[in-house]
């Protein structure tokens, strides 16, 4: 099984690398595409680096040539206030990337057999309680133009032979990086809250679906096109709040009572307070109609894993300290 992931150096990169390990053990050949030198040394034997600075060039084809799957992970955090020269970046670290790469594609004697391109739910913008699924129409707003022009550059390998899914991740729950880790110290220090008035809906997933979701994707030949990668549980953020307080052993009652206000959220991010405050009742549609059976579909689960995990992981560097 030969894969290029660009982005492998991630925290979901990192995720998707492993499970294809356990999946395909030595019959693997990962190469992870980076754009700087350092740390590659550090790679697991079984993973190659490639060195391609994705903002300013068509890589070569032989980094595609004869793959069985190529996922694309490059994007820069939307979890930043919102310049124009930050709006900027964010689309072109989707759009041009995926625009170069697919050009690689038309060059490569073989190209890939499947594309995996990363999306986002904020491809439905701001919905407040209606259902969405990948048949879902898109919604207005920055997030929404970006993921659908970033899909539009993708879907355009399908005219070189390449099966193309275009997965719409929403918010990855794991140890290690992500949102939970912004947001965790404050619910462990007690000071939990609620966005606004909790009742916005948040499309979620843990971070071992998100990575298995990828490779149901690869192996599944049917899936083509969008794919939601979320739990088939979304929860409203008063919930979330609610669930992740209980996770760490906080009271709930506080967490559901504060509530950050939004005009301080656009003190801080501007317009990119939206990602926060945006109502998107997400589904996986494609992947349940497809028979993926879910490993943590439940929020409180997801939660104590992930906090116990981060528990081992910061004892773990303790101990090495």
């Amino acid at each position: 099984m030969h894969i290029v992931v660009i982005g492998g150096r991630g925290f979901l990169g990192r995720a998707i690398l492993q499970a294809c390990f356990e999946t395909w053990g030595n019959e693997l050949k990962a190469v992870v595409v980076t754009r700087r030198k350092e740390g590659a040394e550090l790679l697991p034997p079984w993973q190659r680096p490639f060195l391609w600075d994705t903002n300013e060039s068509v890589p070569p084809p032989s980094l595609v040539d004869g793959a069985d799957a190529v996922i694309n992970l490059a994007g820069e955090s939307v979890v930043q206030r919102w310049t124009t020269s930050a709006k900027q970046r964010i689309r072109d670290s989707r759009v041009l990337v995926t625009r170069n790469l697919v050009e690689c594609f038309c060059q490569a004697a073989r190209p890939p057999k499947v594309l995996i391109n990363a999306s986002a739910t904020g491809y439905y913008g701001d919905r407040d309680d209606e259902e969405l699924t990948e048949e879902s129409p898109p919604g207005k707003g920055f997030l929404s133009e970006v993921c659908q022009l970033w899909e539009e550059e993708a879907m355009r390998a399908s005219d070189f032979g390449v099966r193309v899914v275009c997965a719409r991740f929403g918010i990855v729950l794991g140890a290690g990086g992500g949102f939970i880790e912004r947001v965790m110290p404050y619910f462990e220090w007690g000071l939990g809250a609620k966005i606004g008035s909790g009742k916005q809906w948040m499309p979620w997933v843990h971070i071992s679906d998100a990575a298995f979701m990828v490779l149901h994707a690869i192996k599944n030949e049917q899936i083509k096109g969008p794919m939601n990668v979320v739990s088939p549980n979304p929860v409203t953020n008063r919930e979330f709040t609610k669930t992740l307080a209980i996770a760490v052993g906080k009271p709930a009652f506080s967490a559901t009572l504060l509530s950050v206000p939004t005009f301080i959220l656009r003190l801080q991010l501007g317009e990119g307070a939206s990602i926060l405050t945006m109502s998107q009742k997400v589904l996986p549609k494609v992947a349940l109609s497809t028979g993926y059976n879910f490993i943590l579909p439940e929020l409180e689960l997801s939660l104590r894993e992930t906090y116990h995990r981060r528990r081992v992981m910061e004892r773990a560097l303790e101990t090495e300290i």
